[in-house]
Formats: structure tokens, sequence, C-alpha cells
């Protein structure tokens, strides 16, 4: 058995929500084996403030979370990743 504490990243375009939540979920349901990261392609401002507002309503740590771009974890100083997460948002389909 390894007890080694897993690094993944969760990657979007903005990094200010789907990959916050990824990273928030990660760090809460994957204590001591997991820990969570973020990072986008495009990394907006700021995370959203309704993201924000949704993890403090049920109970996720949003301490710590900031935007990230992706380029910051292929620095040679980064943590090493054991797993790659790209995410994305769905497309509405138009009304037929």
């Amino acid at each position: 058995m390894n007890d080694r504490l897993m690094n993944v990243l969760f990657l979007c375009g903005r990094n200010s929500s789907l990959s916050i939540f990824g990273e928030a979920i990660m760090n809460r349901l994957g204590r001591g084996r997991f820990k969570g990261f973020s990072a986008g392609s495009d990394p907006g401002q700021e995370i959203d403030s309704l993201t924000l507002y949704q993890l403090e309503r049920n109970n996720y740590d949003a301490q710590g979370l900031t935007v990230n771009d992706w380029r910051e974890y292929a620095e040679e100083d980064a943590p090493a990743m054991d797993f790659i997460i790209r995410l994305s948002s769905a497309v509405p389909l138009e009304k037929q």
C-alpha cells in the first residue's frame, strides 16, 4: 500500500469555478491521501463569487484557493502531479 500523498491538478479555462470546485472537493474527500490543485489555460482575475458562495454554504474550506495559470505547474520547482484532470463546461444545445 502506498501511503504517499498524491497530487491532483484540475484544469479548466478560467480557473474561476469548475477547477476550483475540483480542488476544494479533492482536498476534503481526499484528506490524507490526495491534495487538490487547480489552474486555468486562460486564468481570470478572481474566483467566481457564486463559486465561493456555494463552497462556503456547503462548508468547504475556501481559504487558500486562488486563480492560477497552468504554466505555474510546469515549472521545475512545482509540485509533481500524479493525476491531471481536464474539465470543461457543458455547452447548451440549441432549441430545435
